[in-house]
């Protein structure tokens, strides 16, 4: 069955195309959701503005995501995390971290966008691709450091009555 798209639908196509899709797909959804029309002469005339006017917004946002992903390209996101003495992480870093760390470096990315095989569970240099569409992508060094351990207070306590006795020791002598 033959549709006119009234709007833009990931992998099937933008607002104004006219696409064959099931019968079945059409009906129950397409069409029920206000998706799609039937691809007639006189809906198609009626969405030409429409389709001229939303090609125009996806070339300027196009432009404005190239310019995010020539901006980030190479950049680098330093993160502290808690880790044991050989480097491995208590916990992960994950896409928001990393998100949020490029965000405040002043970077136009969405959680989303970045994209991890696996979460970094390791102290270390990592290339991390961020993916802002299937051809546009961008690649960043994340650095993952592990954090300046502060002592324990178990450890402080233990060390002040120490340091009373020897004062009591040196008054006494």
């Amino acid at each position: 069955m033959k549709v006119l798209l009234c709007e833009d639908i990931k992998k099937l196509g933008w607002l104004g195309d006219i696409v064959e899709v099931n019968t079945g797909y059409a009906r129950n959804y397409l069409l029920p959701q206000g998706l799609a029309k039937v691809a007639t002469e006189g809906n198609i005339r009626a969405l030409a503005k429409e389709k001229a006017k939303r090609a125009e917004q996806r070339l300027r946002e196009r432009r404005r995501i190239e310019k995010a992903v020539e901006a980030v390209n190479g950049a680098e996101a330093v993160l502290a995390a808690r880790a044991n003495e050989q480097g491995v992480l208590f916990g992960s870093v994950t896409e928001a971290m990393i998100a949020a760390n490029l965000r405040a470096q002043g970077f136009e990315v969405a959680d989303e966008i970045v994209k991890l095989p696996e979460h970094i569970k390791q102290v270390g240099t990592h290339n991390v691709t961020l993916r802002f569409t299937d051809d546009l992508m961008a690649t960043v060094r994340v650095v993952v450091v592990a954090e300046q351990a502060e002592e324990q207070p178990g450890e402080e306590k233990a060390h002040e009555p120490e340091s009373q006795e020897s004062e009591d020791q040196e008054q006494g002598a």
